[in-house]
C-alpha cells in the first residue's frame, strides 16, 4: 500500500548524507516537496539528486540565528509545513571526566537544541497543516548505552523528553514522536569501523549485539519516519519507536 505525501512540505534536517538523505529521498518518492538543511555543502548535491520539488538551504542547526532565518524563507516560500523531521546529529566519545566542555556544549548543542530551534520556528507554519508532525531522531542509547559515549547517551536520552513535551503542549494538532535506531550503516558508522583497532572485529561485534545479527541501513529508518508522519500513525504520538533489531531484549550471560 502506498504512502502519499503529495502537496505536503517536508523538512528534513541533516539531509545531506546518511539517514537524513535517505530520509529526504523517500519523501520526495513519496510525492513530497523536500526541503534539505545541512551544515555542509553536499546537501546540494543530494538536492540535486533528487531534482524537482528538492530544496536545499545551508544552514547550522545549533545557531538560532540561522535556523530562524531559514525557517522564516521556507515560510515565505512554502507557506506551510507538514512534516518536520529533526534528524541532524553527531558522534562524540568520552566519559564524563574526560570530557571537556567545549565537546559536551557541542554535543548538545548539535544532536538536542537544534531539534528544539528547528521545532520553535516550525510549529507556527504548522497551523495551515491538516496532519502535522514532528519526529525527533533520537537513538537506542537514549535507552541502553556504551561505554564512553556521555555526552551523546545524553542528548539522545532528552530527546524523549523534548518529544513529550512537544506532543503534549500542542495536542491535539501536532503530533510528535521519536525514532531509536540502533547501529546504521552510515558514513558516520564507517568512519568509528575505519578507525577501530580491528576493523572487521568491530563490524563483527557490532552486528553480534543485534538480535538479528545485522546492521540497519539508513533506508529502513526512512521507511519507519515515512510511516510515522502518514495518517496511518494518526494514533501515534508523545512517544518513541525502537528499531533495534532486539538490543537490550535479551540478558546476555558472563
Amino acid at each position: 500500500m502506498t504512502i502519499s505525501f503529495q502537496n505536503k512540505a517536508v523538512v528534513v534536517t541533516g539531509a545531506a548524507k546518511g539517514i537524513g538523505a535517505a530520509i529526504a529521498r523517500l519523501f520526495h518518492e513519496s510525492g513530497a516537496v523536500v526541503i534539505m538543511m545541512d551544515i555542509s555543502a553536499d546537501g546540494e548535491g543530494a538536492r540535486a539528486a533528487l531534482g524537482e520539488r528538492a530544496h536545499f538551504y545551508r544552514c547550522d542547526v545549533s545557531s538560532s540565528e540561522q535556523v530562524k532565518e531559514v525557517f522564516k524563507k521556507i515560510g515565505e516560500r512554502f507557506g506551510k509545513i507538514d512534516a518536520l523531521i529533526n534528524n541532524a546529529g553527531i558522534q562524540t566519545y568520552g566519559k564524563v571526566a574526560d570530557t571537556d566542555e567545549e565537546l559536551w556544549d557541542r554535543t548538545i548543542n548539535v544532536n538536542l537544541k537544534s531539534a528544539f530551534l528547528c521545532a520553535k520556528y516550525a510549529i507556527p507554519l504548522m497551523k495551515e497543516s491538516r496532519s502535522p508532525v514532528i519526529i525527533n531522531m533520537a537513538s537506542v542509547q537514549a535507552l541502553v548505552c556504551q561505554e564512553n559515549a556521555a555526552a551523546y547517551i545524553t542528548s539522545k536520552a532528552a530527546m524523549l523528553g523534548l518529544t513529550k513535551a512537544i506532543a503534549v503542549d500542542y495536542a491535539p494538532n501536532i503530533r510528535c514522536v521519536a525514532i531509536c535506531p540502533g547501529a546504521v550503516n552510515t558514513e558516520m558508522f564507517q568512519y568509528d569501523v575505519k578507525t577501530s583497532d580491528d576493523p572487521e572485529r568491530f563490524i563483527e561485534d557490532t552486528r553480534d549485539i543485534h538480535l538479528l545479527k545485522k546492521i540497519a541501513e539508513p533506508t529502513d529508518v526512512a521507511s519507519l519516519a515515512l510511516f510515522l508522519a502518514s495518517e496511518r500513525a494518526a494514533f501515534c504520538t508523545g512517544e518513541y519507536y525502537r528499531m533495534d533489531a532486539g538490543i537490550g531484549a535479551k540478558i546476555v550471560a558472563q
